[in-house]
């Protein structure tokens, strides 16, 4: 069971369109660009193609195999559903989010990588790549992403926006925030000189005192629990 196998029919797709609505609240989007996607079980509930997500109701969030097939798709499906397929199919990610913020598609049109300014980006597994402008909706833009996201929780689309998954919705949510702050933090440091950049040694020693005070740990247990 995965922790997003919510009890209560509908719960999943209310929390879908919670967050959708935070992505523009949190300057992640704008209109309906972006989009996400929750795994239950042998299943993804996804957001609709098209849906302004202020006026995106839980009724609306389409239910499909992970194989793609429809199961239940009252709208029509949203376009970046390859990308979100596979990273359930080659991760055991509960949760995927695909934002348009802008300090993000800024960094993406300038540079291949979202360096380690600072050592929260352990927590994306290290430096964001950025993946090769590839068109949206196609299986090309999913295969560059995967690329991208090997032994990341996060990956930059030139020219487009972030993709990021977590095992929860929240989880995944929150490091599409942070992904924000770092590319919006590196932008400061350039604008003042050559920024500082934290080493591949540093970064593990971060990743293993993290491990030691069990941080995110607990907030990820009791994430699991309220849903």
């Amino acid at each position: 069971m995965y922790p997003n196998d919510f009890a209560g029919p509908g719960t999943g797709r209310e929390q879908l369109v919670s967050y959708s609505r935070r992505l523009l609240d949190d300057g992640l989007a704008v209109g309906s660009a972006g989009n996400m996607s929750v795994r239950l079980g042998s299943s993804v509930i996804i957001t609709p193609s098209g849906v302004p997500y202020r006026d995106m109701r839980p009724e609306q969030i389409c239910e499909i195999g992970l194989d793609g097939g429809p199961i239940s798709v009252p709208a029509t499906v949203s376009s970046e559903t390859p990308m979100h397929l596979a990273i359930y199919q080659a991760t055991d990610a509960g949760a995927v989010v695909h934002t348009h913020s802008p300090e993000v598609i800024a960094l993406s049109a300038v540079f291949d990588e979202l360096p380690a300014i600072h050592y929260a980006i352990h927590a994306l597994g290290g430096p964001v790549r950025v993946a090769p402008y590839t068109r949206f909706g196609s299986d090309g833009l999913a295969s560059a992403a995967m690329l991208a996201l090997s032994s990341r929780r996060a990956a930059i689309l030139q020219n487009h926006g972030a993709i990021c998954y977590g095992s929860t919705l929240a989880e995944a949510y929150e490091r599409a925030l942070l992904l924000e702050w770092l590319a919006h933090t590196y932008r400061l440091a350039r604008a003042l000189g050559e920024p500082k950049i934290l080493t591949d040694a540093q970064l593990a020693e971060v990743a293993a005192e993290a491990r030691r005070r069990r941080y995110g740990s607990a907030a990820a247990e009791e994430r699991r629990t309220s849903q």
